[in-house]
């Protein structure tokens, strides 16, 4: 799209207004800065910036898409390479209870694996953003209050009024974009708040200190299990019975910790506040509960949310309104998918204004966008909501943690890495195997779930080692192949390899869960038998 007739509109004062200068407003002014040079935009941020390094947001971890676009698509790779850590994939340990944590069963990889992520430090890298949009010629104003949105009618302008330093200001706008977090500006005054139905809580909060997974044990040999020997930059997971706990180093030298929960199964009154969350883990998590009690005074912060998950009725408009990040949906913490949602936001508001630059009509397209958003969104969910129970069981979630892996890098990744998002003919070739793939995705949660309350507590919990998912080649490779740049037909000929992997996967974890419980389902395929790891 090389037309421009935005100056053929009604005049404005901005192309763009983007309210709210977090992680999602900032990479989308970046995104539309690389895509449109000549674009006016402003962002306005409510926090006046430097804000602190150890800055106290969830959003640290990040993912393959997410990594990828903050590299790649906001043009940060260098940042990142340089100011942040480079990640050591997930990890998980199924250590509830336990007091040492080289007693227990493990997963996670041995070595890094190919496709790049990253442990992010939300204070380094918003103050990078907010100076590096100003560089790229983007008006960023901090410290700005936002008092009025006054969307416009019959294509008119919208009209944003804010305060700053106590002087009131305005400025009309073609565009407007709500990405102000939690706070929801636009979903409050259009009343499009909706409930996801998977109801869980976080605390979380940093100390100014590294907690080391690998010093928590002082076996050499343990530590010598991974290379290099630095479990400590994975997106460590400690879990059990309904619940994990989080721990992600940051770039500053602090570190983040935080408790997610099923509601119904742990009480959000019960880790209130950091003396209650120390009591809590030293009845559910004790190695760590004593890798921080010598150490309680390096306390930074603390926060809690309840029923962090939730959804929107709508998030793009042909009125040339938008929502994206925390303002629209947020899903869960576990696997880190939240900057991946942005991603995938921003670039389909980076289509639609695109397509209003070009003079298209935008009520088709607005509606395609979101439909396929939506869709992505709750394929999601399905790997939380309800499967909180499995996650102390360390026999079922081996195999819930390489389906998950699997299905979001056999599909959404080859999407979102070869640009693809917005590509209507592959996505209406690929549609019936997707929504195969998804019904799939469904019933395989499905069984998971149903092997855990078959395996009650008897079988729950497997003996100490790692395993390793290195031992998994197909794995490797299906994460290897996400850096490779395919034509279209190359890319539609893997997605179609892709989705009969993820039949063969199916197929051989209900026969392994039928070991244990006969009465499962068994997932047939024609496919080959695909290898999986075992707890035994």
């Amino acid at each position: 799209m090389t037309v421009d007739t935005s100056r053929t509109h009604t005049a404005a004062d901005y192309d763009v207004i983007i309210a709210g200068g977090g992680l999602a407003g900032l990479t989308l002014a970046l995104q539309l800065q690389r895509d449109y040079p000549d674009l006016r935009t402003l962002v306005l941020e409510r926090q006046q910036h430097p804000l602190p390094q150890a800055a106290h947001k969830v959003g640290e971890s990040t993912v393959e898409i997410g990594a990828y676009y903050l590299a790649e698509i906001a043009g940060l790779r260098e940042h990142l390479e340089e100011q942040h850590l480079r990640k050591f994939g997930l990890r998980f340990f199924f250590s509830h209870g336990a007091s040492r944590i080289d007693q227990v069963a493990e997963l996670g990889a041995t070595r890094q694996l190919a496709t790049p992520s990253y442990q992010v430090d939300r204070g380094i890298l918003e103050n990078y953003m907010g100076q590096e949009c100003q560089r790229r010629g983007i008006d960023f104003r901090e410290g700005c209050m936002l008092r009025r949105c006054d969307l416009g009618e019959n294509g008119d302008s919208h009209r944003v009024v804010w305060t700053h330093e106590g002087q009131s200001a305005q400025a009309t706008t073609r565009w407007l974009v709500d990405a102000s977090g939690r706070r929801g500006l636009l979903k409050q005054q259009l009343g499009l708040a909706r409930d996801n139905e998977h109801d869980a809580h976080a605390v979380w909060f940093r100390m100014d200190t590294r907690i080391k997974i690998d010093e928590l044990c002082n076996d050499p040999a343990w530590r010598r299990q991974c290379t290099p020997p630095d479990r400590w930059l994975s997106t460590n997971h400690l879990t059990g019975p309904g619940y994990w706990v989080w721990l992600i180093p940051l770039a500053s030298g602090a570190h983040s910790i935080g408790i997610v929960a099923d509601s119904r199964m742990h009480a959000l009154d019960d880790m209130r506040d950091f003396d209650l969350v120390m009591r809590w883990l030293q009845l559910n998590q004790p190695s760590l509960a004593a890798a921080l009690e010598p150490v309680r005074e390096k306390l930074l912060d603390f926060r809690f949310l309840r029923n962090y998950s939730y959804s929107a009725t709508q998030l793009f408009s042909a009125d040339r309104w938008a929502l994206t990040g925390e303002a629209g949906t947020f899903l869960d913490p576990f696997y880190s998918p939240g900057t991946d949602f942005i991603a995938i936001a921003n670039t389909y508001i980076t289509a639609l204004i695109g397509r209003d630059r070009a003079g298209q009509p935008l009520a088709p397209w607005a509606r395609i966008y979101q439909d396929l958003f939506f869709s992505f969104y709750e394929s999601t969910l399905d790997l939380f909501k309800g499967q909180y129970p499995l996650f102390g069981n360390a026999r079922v979630m081996t195999q819930k943690v390489t389906w998950d892996y699997a299905y979001y890098w056999a599909i959404l990744c080859p999407l979102v890495f070869q640009g693809r998002l917005t590509d209507i003919d592959l996505l209406g070739k690929m549609r019936e195997e997707f929504r195969a793939a998804t019904a799939l995705n469904q019933r395989m949660q499905r069984l998971l779930a149903d092997w855990h309350r078959s395996l009650g507590n008897a079988a729950s919990t497997a003996g100490p080692g790692l395993i390793d998912q290195i031992r998994l080649p197909w794995l490797v490779e299906l994460n290897r192949q996400m850096g490779k740049r395919l034509d279209p037909t190359l890319l539609e000929r893997q997605l179609h390899d892709n989705i009969r992997l993820l039949r063969s996967l199916a197929a051989a974890i209900s026969q392994h869960a039928r070991v244990d419980a006969p009465h499962l389902e068994i997932l047939e395929t024609k496919e080959p038998d695909l290898p999986i790891l075992d707890t035994e």
